[in-house]
């Protein structure tokens, strides 16, 4: 068995390495190829200790991931996510590689959401309304900056002392970001992210302006939700993978024609067309899928290898 631990991986990945991941992943996710299986939901003996287990195999890929969200960690000084990905060997059946990849798995989440944006936000976009201030948020408007003109950031927090924390940080990336309320930051925005764990609607749809982009990624458990349901009447949709997004995504609210969800792997495959106008609204579920896990863990394993050709063993 072969080990990359946190500090190996953090240093590896690029946001270059996880937008071409992505983009590999999602199209998988889409093929005959591309087998992700249902995701395991569960929790510690504290039952707001919550972990995951995501399984998939796409040809030689085969393997798992378990993510795990732990609040009381942050008094301790400690990331209250955590991520292992575990490759297996399919010829034997043994775990091959074990990678430590809690700051990879925020790049991965972000450039996922960033490759979407691209086929689906409006190539002039520049204002992003943030629901949240929280682990995800800072590398999900890095990824987006990185594939469009984001001229402004107007974030949206709980506690407004974190909010222009979290405000300052990004300006310290050279991006400009201030606080603001709700629906001011939705009637303003291009692009729309909620990055939280809420289980109600966080704006009406009504702010909703045409021409947006709106992102849920903080919906990935049953129960949770971030937008309102009566948004998806007037969008088009699209998730990562319409089976998981129906059940513990974003969509488990969508009450109407579910032939209407595309796959974004399809998007980028082109067998089903992305943004067409510049007044279209379009949603896209981000819940996670293991492929995209497994498929980064091969960049890092190459990456790995290459840097350290003589040091591969735990």
């Amino acid at each position: 068995m072969k080990f990359i631990s946190e500090e190996q991986s953090a240093a590896l990945v690029t946001p270059e390495m996880a937008r071409a991941a992505a983009r590999e992943a999602l199209v998988l996710a889409a093929s005959p190829q591309g087998i992700v299986f249902p995701a395991v939901l569960a929790h510690g003996t504290v039952p707001a200790d919550r972990f995951s287990i995501k399984a998939g195999v796409a040809g030689d890929l085969a393997g798992l991931k378990v993510g795990s969200f732990w609040p009381g960690n942050a008094a301790r000084g400690l990331p209250r996510h955590n991520s292992a990905i575990l490759l297996i060997d399919q010829s034997l059946g043994r775990v091959e590689w074990v990678i430590e990849a809690g700051q990879v798995n925020a790049w991965r989440t972000a450039a996922v959401n960033a490759v979407a944006a691209e086929a689906l936000a409006r190539e002039d976009a520049g204002v992003l309304a943030l629901f949240g201030a929280g682990h995800q948020a800072l590398h999900e408007c890095l990824a987006l900056a990185g594939v469009r003109p984001i001229r402004k950031i107007l974030v949206i927090a709980r506690d407004d002392a974190k909010g222009a924390a979290f405000a300052a940080r990004l300006g310290e990336h050279g991006l400009r970001a201030e606080l603001s309320g709700a629906r001011e930051a939705c009637e303003a925005a291009d692009i729309v992210v909620t990055a939280t764990p809420a289980r109600a609607p966080l704006f009406d749809a009504e702010w909703i302006g045409p021409g947006t982009h709106v992102v849920s990624m903080g919906s990935d458990a049953a129960g949770k939700q971030e937008l309102p349901p009566s948004l998806f009447a007037q969008a088009r949709l699209f998730c990562d993978l319409p089976a998981q997004a129906v059940t513990i995504g974003e969509f488990q609210h969508y009450r109407g024609d579910r032939a209407r969800i595309a796959a974004i792997g399809d998007v980028l495959s082109g067998r089903a067309p992305g943004r067409r106008s510049a007044e279209e609204i379009t949603v896209f579920d981000s819940s996670g899928i293991s492929l995209q896990d497994l498929v980064i863990a091969r960049h890092l394993v190459a990456a790995f290898e290459n840097r350290n050709p003589g040091d591969q063993h735990a």
